[in-house]
């Protein structure tokens, strides 16, 4: 655990130190729903409609952003040979990569939705359940991503079939999401959806780092 938490420090002081990647999510997700009213036209009822799934979409996409450096970038320089040789398993060190993507990404995404959030009109009273929903199909996403990117390791234009092989399995996420961000906006309980993305995040959590580990080992 000490050798998995160290990994887990040396990510997030990388992402300190470097912060563009994390910079770039945010700012494409806050742009992306920015675009919206210019596009649909900036009729409240119109917006308040498309939120839910305009956020969702925009978060999942800007998360995307920084998963083809995850494992290159160490593999270019040799540290990804010396962590599988370091104790820890490949899972472990594929569960500390997607833990970190979280903490760096998905955190300040959610961090961001209220911003994106009144851009698009969506009620005040959703934006709890937005949070929950951004926040569990991010953690998703970065364990999708994860095992996508140790997957695509060392393919040729890896950074265009990691999207095509992560987006459609991330597309349960944003259905249950964007359903509990409508059901909260029409004053219902977001609970049913939430758990249901809470059930899908949990199904990741342990398979994802596997087949993560088992595509590190292959490389």
């Amino acid at each position: 655990m000490t050798r998995w938490l160290a990994l887990l420090a040396r990510e997030l002081r990388l992402a300190l130190r470097y912060p563009a990647d994390s910079l770039a999510a945010v700012l494409f997700f806050v742009l992306v729903a920015a675009l919206f009213p210019f596009g649909i036209g900036p009729a409240p009822e119109a917006l308040a409609r498309l939120a839910p799934g305009a956020l969702l979409a925009a978060a999942l996409l800007a998360a995307l952003l920084p998963l083809d450096r995850m494992f290159g970038a160490d593999a270019e320089d040799g540290t990804l040979d010396q962590l599988l040789l370091s104790g820890l398993g490949p899972s472990a060190v594929a569960a500390a990569k997607a833990v970190a993507h979280w903490l760096t990404t998905g955190l300040p995404l959610l961090l961001a939705a209220p911003v994106a959030s009144a851009m698009l009109n969506l009620p005040v009273e959703a934006w709890p359940a937005a949070m929950a929903a951004l926040g569990m199909a991010a953690g998703f996403l970065s364990l999708l991503g994860t095992a996508g990117a140790a997957l695509t390791l060392g393919a040729r234009r890896g950074g265009v079939l990691l999207p095509l092989l992560v987006l459609p399995l991330a597309i349960p996420a944003v259905i249950f999401g964007a359903a509990g961000i409508e059901a909260a906006a029409a004053g219902l309980s977001p609970a049913p959806y939430l758990l249901l993305l809470g059930a899908l995040l949990a199904a990741a959590l342990p398979l994802a780092p596997l087949a993560a580990g088992a595509a590190l080992r292959v490389e």
